[in-house]
């Protein structure tokens, strides 16, 4: 099945972008959600006609990140968590909480912008991107201290 992305879809592809997906992953998931539409000619001769939309958007949004990749590029969290024998946490950290501090600091950061590819369970110093627009992201520097 082909649908054409309203939304950035992680791993899948950019707003306005044609791509091929699963039949029930597009039916149950994409379209419902408001992230795809169909791609039917009709649909597809639309997005044509509304492509310089669609590259003004992606412009602004941009524009807005370069100002936040300004401020949060760089920035330096703590997060307190118990931990065992080793540096292993009881738990992990996640993405909500990382967005939460930066949100307490002033930062406008949801917790699907903080990218982490597998948890952090362990004591130290972590990079973590924050990504702010399509190709934009932010380092922040998480550092996970014992309570």
């Amino acid at each position: 099945m082909q649908v054409i992305l309203t939304e950035d879809v992680p791993k899948l592809g950019e707003m306005g972008e044609i791509v091929s997906v699963s039949p029930g992953y597009g039916r149950n998931y994409l379209i419902p959600q408001g992230l795809a539409i169909p791609a039917t000619s009709g649909n597809k001769a639309q997005v044509r006609h509304q492509l310089g939309d669609i590259e003004r958007r992606k412009g602004l949004e941009r524009e807005a990140a370069r100002g936040t990749f300004e401020k949060l590029d760089g920035q330096s969290i703590t997060v307190p968590k118990r931990a065992g024998e080793e540096d292993k946490l009881y738990g992990s950290v996640t993405n909500r909480e990382i967005a939460e501090i930066l949100t307490q600091q002033g930062f406008e950061v949801d917790r699907k912008m903080v990218v982490l590819e597998q948890p952090l369970n362990q004591l130290g110093i972590w990079q973590v991107p924050i990504k702010l627009a399509s190709g934009i992201y932010a380092k922040v520097k998480v550092w996970i201290v014992a309570m």
